[in-house]
């Protein structure tokens, strides 16, 4: 008789292992489903570079730490039904970065918390490289000469490099929620892209050190071959992954860093922004210009405004374009 309920047991365990997603997932803690949580992963999109008003910690003043996490970033000013927003995008970070450096604490909030939605900016600084070639360009106007003909016929390589790294971290991701006893289908993954925070439009009178010093060759390389073909990529490694993608690369038009002339006001993207200050301090010197060319506190509420309803819509993919009313919203209609 023991034998036969051995055997029995034997049975049934093996019906969990296969049946079962995650079979014994790890404790987590008991109130888990009563704390709900969003969490932002990436780089310096992210994190809010550019928008000010940086978590104490993160402006330089410990360790070096410089992922410049703005109180004004998009995740804190979406609306979602979620108790908690966690930003743990880092400026400067690439793939490698943030499977190290975030992902550990993912699997702490993940285990506190239920995490119902990950928001991922990441790969403009893997093989890209792309805050390089603006500085690139910043120094190819100061020389009177462009910055793109030599990156733009690598341009697509680059890209197709980038590809596979996010594609793994956007799996780390995955498996580290699994690994904490989540399903893939009890959360939303959303893999969010970049928006060309310059334009050829922008008068002429601030094509210098008063505003933007880029040569319009260059703004148009931007914004009508680098910035779409990055969102492409990113588009690929979300599908290959089963997540869901916002394509942000027009999400800044009409809105771009001195675009708006004498109305800064209007633009949602930084525009060259130097730390006067901290040029005469040897350890910040080199963040000194840290915050140009990204979006601002109005540009991340932007956002935030296409990404809550992106968020509540069933839509694989989508796309954040202005609209007539002067602000940002969703479109899914490809």
């Amino acid at each position: 008789m023991r034998k036969v309920l051995f055997l029995a047991a034997i049975g049934l365990l093996t019906i969990v292992l296969v049946m079962s997603d995650h079979v014994f997932p790890p404790p987590s803690a008991p109130d888990r489903e009563t704390r709900t949580a969003v969490v932002a992963l990436g780089d310096s999109t992210m994190s809010g570079e550019g928008a000010g008003r940086y978590e104490d910690g993160t402006d330089g003043e410990e360790g070096g730490n410089w992922c410049h996490r703005s109180r004004d970033a998009e995740i804190m000013k979406i609306s979602f039904q979620a108790d908690f927003r966690f930003n743990l995008a880092c400026s400067g970070a690439n793939s490698d970065k943030l499977r190290t450096e975030q992902l550990p604490r993912l699997r702490e909030i993940a285990g506190s918390h239920q995490v119902t939605a990950v928001v991922v900016a990441i790969g403009a600084n893997d093989d890209p490289r792309f805050s390089e070639i603006l500085n690139k360009c910043f120094e190819g106007w100061g020389k009177r000469s462009d910055c793109t003909s030599s990156v733009a016929p690598e341009w697509t390589k680059r890209v197709r490099r980038m590809v596979p790294k996010v594609e793994n971290t956007l799996n780390a991701i995955r498996q580290t929620l699994r690994d904490s006893g989540y399903l893939d289908s009890s959360y939303q993954l959303v893999v969010q892209s970049y928006a060309a925070p310059v334009s050829p439009k922008m008068p002429q009178s601030l094509q210098n050190l008063s505003g933007c010093p880029l040569r319009t060759a260059d703004l148009e390389w931007v914004v009508e071959e680098a910035v779409p073909e990055l969102s492409n990529g990113l588009r690929a490694a979300a599908g290959k992954v089963n997540a869901r993608f916002l394509d942000l690369a027009r999400a800044g038009e009409g809105h771009e860093a001195c675009v708006g002339g004498s109305k800064p006001e209007t633009e949602w993207f930084t525009r060259l922004s130097v730390d006067w200050d901290g040029l005469r301090d040897q350890r910040r010197a080199s963040h000194a210009l840290q915050e140009s060319f990204h979006p601002n506190a109005r540009g991340h509420a932007q956002v935030a405004r296409c990404l809550s309803e992106f968020l509540a819509s069933d839509k694989r993919d989508g796309a954040c374009l202005p609209k007539l009313d002067g602000t940002l919203g969703l479109n899914t209609e490809g």
